[in-house]
């Protein structure tokens, strides 16, 4: 009975032209009555959100709360975004060739925050979505939050923010360096622009966490949790200890992401980071020269990275000298 409702309840919708808050609390009955989205129902949803109707407030996010329910929650073990589903979220995004903020921007995020795990090309995809928007002033945004070509504006502060975090999920918690890389080309397009004040706040700790902190736990494929569900099966194990070590390592960090203000975060980062080695400060030297200065969020990076690192490699000695 759902799954016929909900197909012929988005016809209804279709044909008077707009969704109503009516409407939502509907779909979400029909949705959710069962325990179960459908594919069917998925994309019935998909095929309305694309139609661009006037909607009301309660549209984006009851369509991000389904299809992420659908795409990371109905399929053993729960809680992973697998390579097939990411690819057809992707591509149902993408098939009207255009990007409507509110909705799939909160599916996309939605589904990485819910998911343990989720392939590397879906969080790049949404760092590309962003960074686009950012150069090109149009893509994805939050509702009521406007894009400026060359610009960071709170908005997309607010969903890199997102973006990055979730990606991190439970265990992953460090920054890698596609992210560091996408970080630093949208402040290289942006070097002039009226920026957010929060975009320098982001960028200086999202790349001090790349170059400092300690390797993070990283989740299992999909494979290796079903064999460790049958594994938490046995009772002869101690499950308990186990994961008490394994967790023991990165805890500390964790609290960095936590972290009320810079100087906790520095102080965190200077117990448990790593020393800046050769490849990191060559790489960091490669990106900040790449325009031949520092700009000043570089500069504050230098300067965060100065009060905070154990050890420093002499090839960033000349820039971390220079005065902020």
């Amino acid at each position: 009975m759902y799954r016929f409702n909900i197909v012929t309840l988005a016809m209804d919708i279709v044909k008077r032209g707009e969704v109503s808050a009516s409407d939502v609390l509907t779909l979400r009955q029909s949705v959710f009555g069962d325990g179960r989205v459908w594919p069917d129902e998925a994309m019935a949803l998909f095929d309305l959100m694309q139609k661009r109707l006037p909607a009301c407030e309660e549209w984006p996010g009851f369509f991000a709360e389904a299809m992420s329910d659908y795409l990371v929650n109905q399929i053993e073990p729960y809680g992973y975004a697998d390579k097939a589903n990411a690819r057809w979220l992707i591509a149902m995004i993408n098939r009207d060739e255009q990007l409507w903020g509110d909705t799939e921007l909160e599916t996309l995020l939605q589904v990485m925050e819910k998911s343990i795990s989720r392939p590397q090309f879906l969080e790049d995809f949404v760092l590309e979505c962003v960074r686009k928007s950012v150069i090109e002033g149009r893509g994805l945004t939050r509702r009521g939050m406007q894009l400026e070509p060359g610009c960071v504006k709170a908005g997309e502060v607010d969903v890199l923010r997102h973006a990055l975090y979730a990606a991190g999920g439970p265990g992953n918690v460090g920054i890698d360096r596609r992210e560091a890389e996408a970080l630093f080309d949208i402040n290289d397009a942006t070097l002039n622009g009226a920026n957010d004040p929060q975009w320098r706040d982001l960028f200086v700790k999202a790349i001090a966490n790349h170059v400092m902190t300690v390797s993070g736990y990283q989740p299992p494929s999909r494979e290796e949790a079903l064999r460790r569900e049958r594994w938490l099966d046995d009772a002869n194990v101690d499950v308990a200890g186990f994961f008490g070590r394994m967790v023991a390592g990165w805890s500390s960090v964790l609290a960095a992401y936590t972290a009320p203000n810079e100087q906790r975060l520095a102080d965190v980062l200077a117990h448990e980071g790593e020393k800046i080695d050769a490849s990191e400060a060559a790489w960091l030297r490669e990106r900040i020269m790449r325009n031949g200065h520092a700009c000043e969020n570089q500069k504050a990076l230098l300067a965060f990275l100065k009060a905070g690192a154990r050890e420093i490699h002499p090839a960033l000695g000349e820039l971390i000298a220079q005065p902020a």
